[in-house]
């Protein structure tokens, strides 16, 4: 009997390994099936013929009715379908009766349906029901019937639907590509199309500016045009975001064309070929996939390669490498269907099994094992223990160590973290030079830097003056810093803001320059200003802060000050108007620090009262509700001492080093292990102390830093903003067609301080060669126990086991089993847990209640130890330092599912069992 997996089921199985019942054996190798990727969200069809989604949805791209981002696949209704193919931000999908069906964005009438309404649910295309094949580009997609007719809609403004026009409006029906019959098969680009007849002609149409269409001219062709006078193609191969073309000829050999700036094409250089180019000398190519900048290819012996691009490890051989030949991925030679998207590539190998890596910046790989794009709670980043202060712009940080010299991670798409070079995404703290810095401030995509000796320095993005040079220009970008104001100038206080920065002089002046269309550099203007130019003649400015399209400042009497942008009342003022030169907030002059947020302010008084006003939709002034404050309003009695103001939510730090937070949580940034609910009273973030926090007015993730000097970061991780992983550079599984063997129990149980006993049994088997037995220490990395002979093809129960009596003396051991088919094929039981160890590996520690249910407390601890607190696969639960007394009190997270945990304190550990 076989045991289908659906991906909710897994993700149930992986969350009660511990305590499971009956099981199936998940393989590594499955049978022909579907898959598509698309910008930032992945499709794949199982062998029941069920569709399955996950990532960005934004636009209803998933067609779950719903547009809400997934990290793990869900299934599209309950229909079988056939094939499916992922544009830009939509979908189509043929089911098995032949029919069409499209969803997701349709601004341009891309799904076919007659109208320019998004859909977040499968509409039908018209009544047809003899569709074979589709393709889809970035705004366009190609269909083929079973007669042999090809049909295009969609966006047309550079003749991609090759009907002899450019017209720039939507054409939301199908309508035939000419009259031939003939055509075999359709690849979409970005604004091109490429095709193959049944006699083995390829043929273009569409934009040509980068040689895409491989005609040998740059020229834009409307009507399918004739590559080449040969019939030898087999297969060709676009996306909607790549500009070149990669096909493949009935000899085996592979050939591409058009853009290379990344090696793309294969062929060892950059340079454009503007007609197709053979690469290498290989006869054995099977099927390509061109992503935007690099290209994935099988060959017939089942082998995976790739070459270009490789930033975010979507070539898949484990590294962020780029390669400039097609190099091959890993050892495996069960490969049979690949499909890339966006910056990730979803694959399948045979016996059904779905695999996917490259960039999870919205769940797009959709499985458990990849790196999340959210992080709901702390997680420490790196093991430095020296972080002295951070910065948050839009997707992007900066930060600095003991010696005071910077570090930048997350997005560089404009040279934002200031590392010298542009474009490659940083996927961890990079060091960024040898000078030393006393502040920093990260904007939209910009950073600020004020030196030691005064000087003030940006980089980044530079398209609105907001650099301050004399300029205003976004290619190419600025990577490394350059100084603003000339060598003479000294500057006390700078911040970045949304396309626009301001800053305060040693001498007291304020200064602004860049954006401003709604008088956000407070000069009286609406004039863009690409050098700073003098705020008013005062001379008594202290500190400015920029939110976005707004700013705040204090001078040294204390009073505070407010212009710019005013929709929610961020300046202050009693109103909603907006204001082109500083405005006085309207209570008092006592203030002593303040933060702006996206359209919220957040300030301080000397006896640390809070107080907050602006906009509070999600909750983020702390004020127990949700209404908008127009003018400076106290929130509660407490004391606080540093404060920090994100998008949409408010993180505030009192004396004491606990971390409180409020507002929006769709994206985990407030770091209480949820994405649920918004909150609109501040709460405390687990029991950690904590010296420095940091967000940004455009940022919806944290960086925070304990008084340890360690650094944290929690919240949306789409560009590994926080420092922590958010990429799969290696093949993950997404999904796994179970073998033929039901595993109907297994476990593994101690047998004295020395020897644990495994036993399994299967109700029947299939051509089951083996099962081999693995253990891990730390539920992540196996090695080979001992391996026990399976019955082959068998319908009676059966009954095995194995004696593990050479333990390692380890706290908790994992063990599962690697079933393994006459055919070499394998597939995986879950993972069993087994708390074992040495009489003294949790000697002088105390847990109570053990059970346990929503919090326990651990005593005997050395003052000071963060006492940690992991999952049976070793992934951080959460953690509290233990105080003067040894005692550390271990709040669990809401929802955590029951099972077994290891509770850690320095060397020592004890088991949890929670309830």
């Amino acid at each position: 009997m076989l045991h289908f997996f659906s991906l909710a089921r897994w993700r149930a199985q992986a969350r009660y390994w511990l305590s499971a019942g009956v099981l199936a054996l998940l393989p590594l190798a499955a049978s022909a099936q579907k898959v598509a990727a698309g910008g930032g969200f992945s499709f794949s069809i199982h062998a029941d013929g069920t569709l399955w989604g996950s990532g960005y949805n934004q636009n209803g791209q998933l067609g779950d009715g719903t547009g809400v981002q997934r990290a793990l696949p869900v299934k599209l209704g309950t229909s079988t379908w056939l094939s499916v193919a992922s544009g830009s931000y939509f979908t189509e999908a043929i089911r098995s009766d032949g029919t069409l069906w499209a969803w997701g964005r349709n601004d341009k009438g891309e799904l076919g349906d007659g109208t320019n309404f998004n859909r977040n649910a499968p509409v039908q295309v018209g009544t047809a029901t003899n569709w074979r094949s589709i393709a889809v580009g970035y705004t366009h997609t190609l269909a083929l019937k079973t007669d042999g007719t090809l049909w295009a809609w969609g966006r047309n403004d550079y003749g991609q639907l090759g009907n002899g026009t450019t017209n720039g409006s939507a054409n939301a029906i199908p309508v035939q590509v000419g009259t031939d019959t003939d055509w075999q098969s359709a690849a979409a680009g970005v604004y091109h199309s490429l095709a193959l007849k049944s006699n083995g002609t390829l043929w273009a149409w569409g934009f040509n500016g980068d040689s895409q269409l491989g005609d040998g001219t740059t020229t834009t062709r409307t009507v399918p045009t004739q590559i080449g006078a040969g019939t030898v193609w087999q297969s060709v191969a676009a996306s909607p975001f790549a500009l070149h073309g990669v096909a493949i000829a009935a000899n085996g050999t592979l050939w591409a064309w058009g853009r290379n700036v990344n090696n793309q094409l294969g062929d060892g250089t950059a340079a454009v070929r503007r007609s197709p180019t053979q690469i290498g000398t290989a006869t054995t190519w099977q099927q390509a996939s061109a992503g935007p900048n690099y290209t994935v290819a099988l060959q017939t012996d089942g082998t995976l390669w790739g070459w270009g691009n490789n930033d975010y490890g979507q070539l898949g051989d484990g590294s962020t490498t780029n390669q400039a030949t097609p190099t091959q991925m890993g050892t495996a030679t069960t490969w049979q269907e690949i499909a890339t998207g966006s910056s990730q590539t979803v694959a399948r190998r045979t016996g059904s099994s779905i695999l996917a890596w490259g960039l999870n910046s919205n769940g797009q790989v959709g499985s458990p094992a990849a790196p999340t794009p959210l992080l709901l709670a702390p997680a420490q980043v790196g093991s430095a223990t020296d972080w002295t202060s951070v910065a948050a712009g839009l997707d992007f940080s900066l930060g600095t160590r003991a010696a005071a010299e910077r570090w930048g991670w997350g997005t560089n798409i404009t040279g934002e973290l200031g590392t010298g070079s542009a474009l490659k995404a940083v996927l961890a703290p990079v060091h960024a030079g040898t000078d030393a810095w006393q502040q920093l401030s990260a904007g939209y995509r910009h950073g600020l830097g004020i030196r030691p000796d005064g000087s003030l320095w940006a980089w980044g993005h530079n398209g609105n003056g907001q650099l301050g040079q004399g300029t205003q220009y976004n290619n190419p970008p600025v990577p490394t810093p350059v100084q603003v104001g000339g060598a003479a100038s000294t500057w006390l206080s700078a911040a970045a803001g949304s396309d626009f920065s301001v800053a305060v002089r040693a001498d007291g002046t304020l200064w602004a320059w860049g954006l401003n269309n709604v008088g956000q550099l407070g000069d009286g203007s609406t004039t863009l200003r690409n050098a700073p130019v003098q705020v008013g003649s005062a001379t008594t400015w202290q500190r400015v802060s920029a939110g976005n399209s707004f700013a705040v400042a204090l001078q040294t009497d204390g009073s505070l000050w407010a212009w710019g942008t005013n929709g929610s009342g961020q300046l202050g003022q009693g109103n909603t108007t907006a204001q082109l030169t500083p405005q006085q907030v309207s209570i008092g002059t006592s203030w002593q620090s303040v933060v702006a947020g996206g359209a919220f302010v957040l300030a301080l008084k000397p006896d640390g009262t809070l107080w907050a006003w602006g906009d509070n939709g999600s909750g983020q002034l702390g004020d127990g509700s949700t209404t908008p404050r127009l003018s400076p309003t106290a929130i509660g009695t407490a004391t606080w001492q540093q404060l920090a103001a994100g998008a949409n939510y408010s993180l505030a730090l009192r004396p004491d080093g606990s971390l409180w937070t409020a507002g929006a949580n769709g994206v985990g940034q407030l770091g209480d292990g949820t994405t649920t609910t918004n909150r609109s009273a501040f709460a405390r973030v687990g029991t950690a102390t904590w010296q420095r926090i940091a967000t940004g007015s455009l940022a919806t993730h944290t960086l925070a830093v304990q008084t340890d000097g360690t650094l944290w970061g929690w919240g949306n991780n789409g560009a590994g903003q926080t420092g922590l992983p958010f990429t799969a550079p290696a093949p993950v599984v997404v999904f796994q067609q179970p073998l033929p063997v039901e595993l109907t129990a297994f476990t593994a149980t101690a047998e004295g301080p020395a020897t644990v006993r495994l036993a399994w049994a299967t109700a029947s088997e299939k051509n089951s060669q083996a099962f081999e037995v693995e253990r891990s220490l730390d539920g992540t990395v196996f090695a080979p126990l001992g391996t026990v002979a399976a019955a082959g093809s068998s319908s009676s129960a059966r009954r095995y086991g194995l004696v593990d009596a050479n333990l390692p003396g380890a706290v908790l051991l994992y063990y599962r089993l690697k079933q393994v088919d006459l055919d070499g094929s394998f597939s995986y039981s879950p993972v069993r847990a087994v708390a074992l160890g040495p009489a003294s590996a949790g000697a002088g520690l105390a847990l109570f209640p053990n059970p346990a249910h929503d919090a326990a407390t651990l005593t005997g601890a050395a003052p000071g130890t963060e006492v940690r607190v992991s999952d049976a696969l070793g992934r951080p639960v959460t953690s509290a330092p233990a105080d003067a007394a040894g005692t550390a009190a271990l709040a669990l997270p809401a929802g955590l599912p029951a099972g077994v945990y290891v509770v850690r304190a320095g060397a020592r550990a004890l088991r949890l069992v929670v309830e």
